[in-house]
């Protein structure tokens, strides 16, 4: 069984920092991680769930709405995905989706094979 289980979340001060974790298990992942691009989305309430950054073996990509203060990762020896969010303003709250596609990016949820269950992210002012 393919799980995606997120984790890191939690309450945090405007200008203070969170390190999101995302743990990729199962049959499907064991030796072929690599081939997998993994993503970050987010949605906040009321809003559109939208793409926050994807990582695969060869190139990274980040929205331009957290370029600078957010940047994703890839542990090589484990099969776990970073998401480090610093400069957290109140507009990053939201729940933080991980996803998986097989392939080379994935910037839109639909189009994952697989997805996480999020974790919250509530930043004060």
């Amino acid at each position: 069984q393919v799980s995606l289980v997120e984790s890191g979340g939690g309450l945090v001060q405007a200008g203070g920092s969170l390190r999101l974790s995302c743990a990729a298990s199962g049959h499907t992942f064991k030796g072929t991680f690599k081939d997998y691009a993994m993503a970050w989305f987010r949605q906040a309430p009321g809003k559109e769930r939208e793409f926050v950054a994807t990582i695969s073996w060869s190139a990274t990509f980040v929205a331009d709405s957290v370029k600078g203060r957010f940047a994703i990762s890839r542990s090589s020896a484990e099969t776990t995905v970073f998401l480090q969010m610093n400069s957290l303003k109140p507009e990053d709250t939201a729940v933080y989706y991980c996803a998986a596609k097989r392939g080379y990016i994935l910037m839109n949820m639909r189009e994952a094979d697989y997805r996480g269950q999020g974790t919250q992210v509530t930043v004060s002012s």
